[in-house]
């Protein structure tokens, strides 16, 4: 009987210098021992609830991080995608403020754009282009990119994370009239950020009920 490898993927998207990372730790074992690779690791059947728990319990081991926002993402199979033998990943994606992840106490990530990647071990490549084209295709109509904003933004700094992510510019205008649809901001009372010459600018948070569920457009942005 072929015993079948079952593992969880992850790949951990931020924002950091204005450009779309992934979050890389370098192999200890073999095979591909001192790669690149995403972070990942075997399904404990005894104690993992789902997936989504083994996929927690991954990110929080090898990245030293609870992500506000976790997807499952596809599943990967087949003979040849591990030198080991038949395996089977179910692929998530994670958005991560960019400061959560540098803050991490004894994480050893390392933080590469997403367009210009090395070679990478078993098909993580494909599962990272997966994740960033699932981020980009969902960032045209609902409130996704807010995951990668932190706790606080300014409206200017959102805008700015939906065009790293899009990989276009937006209309100031229009990008608002677009965030008041979903209704997914609350002014966090009486906390503005200074903005040089201009007039200080008020700081938003996500509501409550965004942080649980995204909030979508019936057109794209």
């Amino acid at each position: 009987m072929v015993e079948v490898i079952c593992t969880v993927d992850v790949v951990l998207l931020t924002i950091r210098d204005d450009t779309l990372m992934t979050a890389l730790i370098e192999r200890e074992h073999a095979p591909f021992a001192g790669q690149y690779a995403l972070p990942g690791g075997y399904i404990h059947a005894e104690e993992d609830a789902d997936v989504h728990a083994s996929a927690m319990r991954v990110i929080a081991g090898k990245a030293g991080i609870v992500p506000p926002y976790l997807e499952q993402l596809a599943t990967l199979s087949g003979p040849g995608r591990d030198p080991r033998g038949w395996s089977l990943s179910i692929a998530h994606y994670a958005l991560v403020p960019c400061e959560i992840i540098e803050n991490a106490v004894g994480s050893q990530v390392h933080l590469l754009p997403v367009d210009r990647l090395p070679a990478l071990p078993f098909d993580h490549a494909r599962i990272i282009g997966m994740a960033a084209d699932r981020l980009r295709n969902k960032s045209q109509y609902s409130s996704l990119p807010c995951f990668l904003a932190g706790d606080t933004f300014t409206l200017p700094q959102l805008q700015r994370i939906y065009e790293i992510v899009l990989g276009e510019k937006l209309n100031k205008v229009s990008f608002r009239r677009k965030v008041t649809e979903m209704d997914m901001l609350e002014p966090v009372e009486g906390c503005f950020e200074s903005a040089g010459a201009h007039r200080p600018a008020q700081l938003y948070a996500l509501k409550s009920s965004s942080r649980s569920k995204l909030m979508l457009l019936e057109r794209g942005l």
